[in-house]
Protein backbone atom coordinates (compact mmCIF):
# COMPACT_ATOMS: atom_id res chain seq x y z
CA UNK A 1 0.00 0.00 0.00
CA UNK A 2 1.53 3.36 -1.17
CA UNK A 3 0.42 6.83 0.32
CA UNK A 4 2.20 9.59 -1.52
CA UNK A 5 1.04 13.33 -0.23
CA UNK A 6 2.67 16.71 -0.40
CA UNK A 7 3.30 18.71 2.87
CA UNK A 8 1.74 21.95 3.55
CA UNK A 9 0.43 23.20 6.92
CA UNK A 10 -3.32 22.36 5.38
CA UNK A 11 -3.08 18.83 4.90
CA UNK A 12 -4.67 16.64 6.26
CA UNK A 13 -3.29 12.88 6.57
CA UNK A 14 -6.12 11.55 8.65
CA UNK A 15 -8.92 12.31 5.72
CA UNK A 16 -6.43 11.04 2.67
CA UNK A 17 -5.75 8.08 4.65
CA UNK A 18 -9.16 7.16 5.36
CA UNK A 19 -9.85 7.46 1.52
CA UNK A 20 -7.62 4.94 0.86
CA UNK A 21 -8.52 2.56 3.46
CA UNK A 22 -12.52 3.67 2.23
CA UNK A 23 -12.92 3.53 5.92
CA UNK A 24 -14.86 7.17 7.78
CA UNK A 25 -13.47 9.11 10.39
CA UNK A 26 -15.33 9.43 13.13
CA UNK A 27 -14.62 12.00 15.56
CA UNK A 28 -10.91 12.47 14.21
CA UNK A 29 -10.39 8.57 14.49
CA UNK A 30 -10.46 6.04 11.96
CA UNK A 31 -10.28 2.36 13.09
CA UNK A 32 -8.57 -0.22 10.50
CA UNK A 33 -10.91 -2.55 9.04
CA UNK A 34 -10.45 -6.62 10.15
CA UNK A 35 -10.19 -6.99 6.76
CA UNK A 36 -6.79 -4.75 6.42
CA UNK A 37 -5.59 -5.36 10.25
CA UNK A 38 -6.37 -3.88 13.41
CA UNK A 39 -5.51 -0.23 15.35
CA UNK A 40 -6.13 3.27 14.62
CA UNK A 41 -5.07 6.31 13.35
CA UNK A 42 -6.10 9.57 15.63
CA UNK A 43 -5.53 13.46 15.40
CA UNK A 44 -5.56 15.70 17.77
CA UNK A 45 -5.82 19.18 16.93
CA UNK A 46 -4.43 21.84 19.47
CA UNK A 47 -4.59 24.79 17.75
CA UNK A 48 -4.79 25.79 13.75
CA UNK A 49 -1.34 25.24 13.73
CA UNK A 50 -0.54 22.47 15.98
CA UNK A 51 -1.21 19.22 16.21
CA UNK A 52 -0.68 15.66 16.71
CA UNK A 53 -1.20 12.24 14.69
CA UNK A 54 -0.97 9.02 16.04
CA UNK A 55 -0.39 6.08 14.34
CA UNK A 56 -1.25 2.78 16.01
CA UNK A 57 -1.80 -0.46 13.84
CA UNK A 58 -0.64 -3.21 12.35
CA UNK A 59 -1.83 -4.38 8.40
CA UNK A 60 -1.59 -7.19 6.58
CA UNK A 61 0.19 -5.46 3.87
CA UNK A 62 3.45 -3.53 3.78
CA UNK A 63 2.68 0.11 3.91
CA UNK A 64 4.93 3.08 2.25
CA UNK A 65 4.33 6.71 3.19
CA UNK A 66 6.28 9.11 0.32
CA UNK A 67 6.26 12.37 1.69
CA UNK A 68 7.15 14.76 -1.26
CA UNK A 69 8.32 18.25 0.33
CA UNK A 70 6.71 21.44 -0.68
CA UNK A 71 8.15 23.89 -2.67
CA UNK A 72 6.79 27.10 -0.60
CA UNK A 73 9.58 27.88 2.09
CA UNK A 74 9.61 26.05 4.98
CA UNK A 75 6.82 27.44 7.32
CA UNK A 76 5.53 24.22 9.25
CA UNK A 77 7.88 21.20 10.74
CA UNK A 78 7.20 17.92 11.45
CA UNK A 79 8.68 15.77 14.81
CA UNK A 80 8.32 12.49 13.99
CA UNK A 81 8.69 9.87 17.09
CA UNK A 82 9.12 6.48 15.94
CA UNK A 83 8.45 3.63 18.75
CA UNK A 84 8.56 0.75 16.62
CA UNK A 85 11.14 -2.42 18.27
CA UNK A 86 12.67 -2.03 14.41
CA UNK A 87 14.07 1.02 12.65
CA UNK A 88 12.09 2.17 8.76
CA UNK A 89 13.91 3.59 6.08
CA UNK A 90 13.76 7.33 6.33
CA UNK A 91 15.11 8.18 2.81
CA UNK A 92 15.68 5.49 0.40
CA UNK A 93 12.83 2.92 -0.16
CA UNK A 94 14.70 0.41 -1.43
CA UNK A 95 15.26 -3.28 0.10
CA UNK A 96 18.33 -3.49 1.77
CA UNK A 97 17.51 0.14 3.16
CA UNK A 98 15.58 -1.99 6.26
CA UNK A 99 18.56 -3.93 6.98
CA UNK A 100 19.47 -1.43 9.73
CA UNK A 101 20.75 -2.58 13.10
CA UNK A 102 18.58 -2.50 16.23
CA UNK A 103 20.26 0.64 17.57
CA UNK A 104 18.13 3.46 16.17
CA UNK A 105 18.96 6.99 16.73
CA UNK A 106 16.52 8.01 14.17
CA UNK A 107 13.84 7.41 16.52
CA UNK A 108 12.85 10.99 16.63
CA UNK A 109 13.35 12.78 13.27
CA UNK A 110 13.05 17.02 12.99
CA UNK A 111 12.23 17.72 9.29
CA UNK A 112 10.84 20.58 7.74
CA UNK A 113 8.31 20.40 5.16
CA UNK A 114 9.82 21.11 1.94
CA UNK A 115 12.26 18.05 2.66
CA UNK A 116 11.56 14.54 0.94
CA UNK A 117 11.13 11.54 2.58
CA UNK A 118 9.92 7.74 2.28
CA UNK A 119 9.02 5.30 5.45
CA UNK A 120 8.37 1.80 4.91
CA UNK A 121 6.65 -0.47 7.35
CA UNK A 122 6.80 -4.28 6.14
CA UNK A 123 3.32 -6.49 6.53
CA UNK A 124 2.08 -7.81 10.17
CA UNK A 125 4.56 -5.31 11.96
CA UNK A 126 3.34 -3.37 14.59
CA UNK A 127 3.53 0.40 13.51
CA UNK A 128 3.53 2.85 16.63
CA UNK A 129 4.42 6.18 15.75
CA UNK A 130 3.33 10.19 16.82
CA UNK A 131 4.04 12.67 14.31
CA UNK A 132 3.66 16.48 15.84
CA UNK A 133 3.04 19.29 13.45
CA UNK A 134 3.76 22.83 14.51
CA UNK A 135 4.18 26.02 12.58
CA UNK A 136 7.66 27.24 12.58
CA UNK A 137 5.94 30.88 14.49
CA UNK A 138 3.69 29.04 17.04
CA UNK A 139 7.44 27.20 17.97
CA UNK A 140 9.24 30.34 18.20
CA UNK A 141 6.30 31.67 20.58
CA UNK A 142 6.74 28.18 22.96
CA UNK A 143 10.75 28.48 22.74
CA UNK A 144 11.14 31.69 23.91
CA UNK A 145 14.72 31.66 23.26
CA UNK A 146 15.77 35.43 22.55
CA UNK A 147 19.39 34.00 21.30
CA UNK A 148 18.76 30.46 19.84
CA UNK A 149 22.18 28.79 18.84
CA UNK A 150 22.81 28.14 15.20
CA UNK A 151 21.17 24.92 15.18
CA UNK A 152 17.40 25.79 16.52
CA UNK A 153 18.16 29.06 14.71
CA UNK A 154 18.11 26.79 11.53
CA UNK A 155 14.59 25.81 13.01
CA UNK A 156 13.14 28.57 13.97
CA UNK A 157 14.55 30.92 11.07
CA UNK A 158 15.00 28.42 8.22
CA UNK A 159 16.27 29.67 5.20
CA UNK A 160 16.36 26.10 3.81
CA UNK A 161 15.22 22.73 4.64
CA UNK A 162 16.61 21.21 7.28
CA UNK A 163 16.77 17.16 8.85
CA UNK A 164 17.79 16.10 12.35
CA UNK A 165 17.74 12.77 14.10
CA UNK A 166 17.69 12.12 17.64
CA UNK A 167 17.38 8.66 19.79
CA UNK A 168 14.44 7.48 22.00
CA UNK A 169 14.49 8.43 25.70
CA UNK A 170 12.51 7.49 28.34
CA UNK A 171 11.73 11.12 28.51
CA UNK A 172 9.87 10.77 25.06
CA UNK A 173 8.72 7.13 25.54
CA UNK A 174 6.50 8.01 28.60
CA UNK A 175 4.07 10.97 27.01
CA UNK A 176 4.03 9.18 23.67
CA UNK A 177 2.51 6.05 25.73
CA UNK A 178 0.36 8.05 27.42
CA UNK A 179 -0.84 9.90 24.42
CA UNK A 180 -2.21 6.83 23.27
CA UNK A 181 -3.76 5.75 25.80
CA UNK A 182 -7.96 6.82 25.91
CA UNK A 183 -8.53 9.99 28.22
CA UNK A 184 -11.29 10.40 30.67
CA UNK A 185 -14.37 12.38 29.33
CA UNK A 186 -13.58 15.33 32.19
CA UNK A 187 -13.45 18.51 29.93
CA UNK A 188 -9.73 18.16 30.35
CA UNK A 189 -8.66 16.01 27.89
CA UNK A 190 -7.16 19.32 25.46
CA UNK A 191 -5.38 20.64 28.19
CA UNK A 192 -3.81 17.30 28.69
CA UNK A 193 -2.67 16.26 25.21
CA UNK A 194 -1.43 20.54 25.23
CA UNK A 195 0.90 19.27 27.98
CA UNK A 196 2.06 15.93 26.71
CA UNK A 197 3.29 17.64 23.17
CA UNK A 198 4.53 20.69 24.86
CA UNK A 199 6.81 17.95 27.43
CA UNK A 200 7.72 16.23 24.19
CA UNK A 201 8.60 19.50 22.11
CA UNK A 202 10.87 20.27 25.56
CA UNK A 203 12.56 17.06 25.26
CA UNK A 204 13.74 17.40 21.94
CA UNK A 205 14.56 20.89 21.63
CA UNK A 206 16.65 20.04 24.80
CA UNK A 207 18.74 17.66 23.01
CA UNK A 208 18.94 19.71 19.79
CA UNK A 209 19.73 22.75 22.49
CA UNK A 210 22.85 20.54 24.02
CA UNK A 211 24.70 19.52 20.45
CA UNK A 212 27.93 21.11 19.62
CA UNK A 213 27.25 22.74 17.00
CA UNK A 214 29.61 25.96 15.26
CA UNK A 215 27.59 26.09 12.13
CA UNK A 216 24.35 24.90 9.84
CA UNK A 217 24.61 23.95 6.38
CA UNK A 218 21.24 22.81 4.37
CA UNK A 219 20.29 19.61 3.77
CA UNK A 220 18.92 18.98 0.88
CA UNK A 221 16.81 15.20 -0.65
CA UNK A 222 20.21 14.17 -2.17
CA UNK A 223 22.04 14.76 0.63
CA UNK A 224 20.22 13.07 2.75
CA UNK A 225 20.51 10.08 0.46
CA UNK A 226 23.56 10.35 0.95
CA UNK A 227 24.02 9.99 4.57
CA UNK A 228 21.59 7.29 5.17
CA UNK A 229 23.72 5.32 2.61
CA UNK A 230 26.93 5.95 4.91
CA UNK A 231 25.11 5.33 7.97
CA UNK A 232 24.03 1.93 6.87
CA UNK A 233 27.48 1.18 5.48
CA UNK A 234 28.68 2.05 9.29
CA UNK A 235 25.98 -0.03 10.90
CA UNK A 236 26.61 -3.12 8.51
CA UNK A 237 29.30 -4.54 9.97
CA UNK A 238 30.05 -3.23 13.61
CA UNK A 239 32.97 -5.50 14.00
CA UNK A 240 35.04 -3.38 11.51
CA UNK A 241 35.33 0.40 12.83
CA UNK A 242 34.56 2.60 10.20
CA UNK A 243 37.02 3.75 7.11
CA UNK A 244 35.99 7.67 6.22
CA UNK A 245 37.79 7.30 3.00
CA UNK A 246 35.58 4.84 1.49
CA UNK A 247 32.37 6.31 3.36
CA UNK A 248 33.15 9.23 1.57
CA UNK A 249 33.40 7.45 -1.18
CA UNK A 250 30.58 5.42 -1.20
CA UNK A 251 28.56 8.57 -0.60
CA UNK A 252 30.04 10.66 -2.99
CA UNK A 253 30.93 13.55 -0.68
CA UNK A 254 34.79 14.68 0.30
CA UNK A 255 35.61 13.75 4.06
CA UNK A 256 35.20 17.31 5.78
CA UNK A 257 31.23 17.56 4.52
CA UNK A 258 30.81 14.08 4.89
CA UNK A 259 31.60 14.51 8.61
CA UNK A 260 30.30 17.78 9.06
CA UNK A 261 27.04 16.68 7.54
CA UNK A 262 26.85 13.64 9.68
CA UNK A 263 27.87 15.50 13.27
CA UNK A 264 25.16 18.02 12.10
CA UNK A 265 22.33 15.35 11.38
CA UNK A 266 22.87 12.76 13.47
CA UNK A 267 24.70 14.94 16.69
CA UNK A 268 27.69 12.80 16.90
CA UNK A 269 30.92 12.00 14.72
CA UNK A 270 31.04 8.94 12.39
CA UNK A 271 33.23 7.07 14.78
CA UNK A 272 31.09 8.07 18.12
CA UNK A 273 28.45 7.02 16.36
CA UNK A 274 29.61 3.53 15.87
CA UNK A 275 31.11 2.82 19.07
CA UNK A 276 27.71 3.67 20.93
CA UNK A 277 25.99 1.63 18.50
CA UNK A 278 28.23 -1.24 19.01
CA UNK A 279 27.42 -1.10 22.48
CA UNK A 280 24.20 -1.11 22.01
CA UNK A 281 24.12 -3.63 19.67
CA UNK A 282 26.42 -5.71 22.45
CA UNK A 283 23.84 -4.84 24.75
CA UNK A 284 21.17 -6.59 22.88
CA UNK A 285 22.95 -9.77 22.24
CA UNK A 286 24.21 -9.69 26.32
CA UNK A 287 20.62 -9.43 27.72
CA UNK A 288 18.22 -10.66 25.11
CA UNK A 289 20.32 -12.99 22.56
CA UNK A 290 22.04 -14.63 25.78
CA UNK A 291 25.11 -14.23 24.60
CA UNK A 292 27.89 -15.24 26.96
CA UNK A 293 30.34 -11.82 27.66
CA UNK A 294 33.50 -13.39 25.61
CA UNK A 295 31.05 -14.52 22.52
CA UNK A 296 29.03 -11.03 21.82
CA UNK A 297 32.75 -9.14 22.74
CA UNK A 298 34.42 -11.42 19.57
CA UNK A 299 31.28 -10.93 17.87
CA UNK A 300 31.83 -7.30 17.91
CA UNK A 301 35.42 -7.30 16.68
CA UNK A 302 37.09 -6.97 20.40
CA UNK A 303 40.22 -9.14 21.09
CA UNK A 304 40.67 -7.76 23.93
CA UNK A 305 37.94 -8.34 26.61
CA UNK A 306 39.14 -5.94 29.26
CA UNK A 307 38.82 -3.41 26.36
CA UNK A 308 35.45 -4.28 25.90
CA UNK A 309 34.22 -4.43 29.59
CA UNK A 310 35.49 -1.32 30.34
CA UNK A 311 34.27 0.50 26.89
CA UNK A 312 30.39 -1.28 27.98
CA UNK A 313 30.44 -0.08 31.21
CA UNK A 314 30.81 3.13 30.22
CA UNK A 315 27.90 3.59 28.26
CA UNK A 316 25.83 1.46 30.49
CA UNK A 317 26.72 2.12 33.73
CA UNK A 318 27.04 -1.42 34.43
CA UNK A 319 29.89 -4.26 33.56
CA UNK A 320 28.53 -6.67 30.67
CA UNK A 321 28.50 -9.85 33.12
CA UNK A 322 25.98 -8.02 35.58
CA UNK A 323 23.98 -6.30 32.36
CA UNK A 324 23.34 -9.70 31.05
CA UNK A 325 22.10 -11.04 34.28
CA UNK A 326 19.27 -7.94 34.39
CA UNK A 327 21.45 -6.72 37.53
Amino acid sequence: MLIEFITHPQFNFLTAFAAVLNVPVVNNELQIPSSLGEGFVRRIDLNDDFRLLIHRYRLKQELVLKRIGSTEPASFISVMFYNNDEPVSMVADDEEQRSFSRYNDMAIQIASNNLDSVVTFQANSEIYYTVLGISISRLKTLLELRQPGKLINAIVNPKESFLFYESMGTETQMPLKELSEPQAANGLAAFYYRLKAETLLYAVFTKLQNRQSTGHSPVNKADAEKLAMIRKAILGDLSQPPSLPDLAELGGLSETKMKDLFRQVFGDSIYNYYQTARMEEAAYLLRYKRYSVSEAGYALGFSNLSHFTRLFERHHQQKPKKYASGG
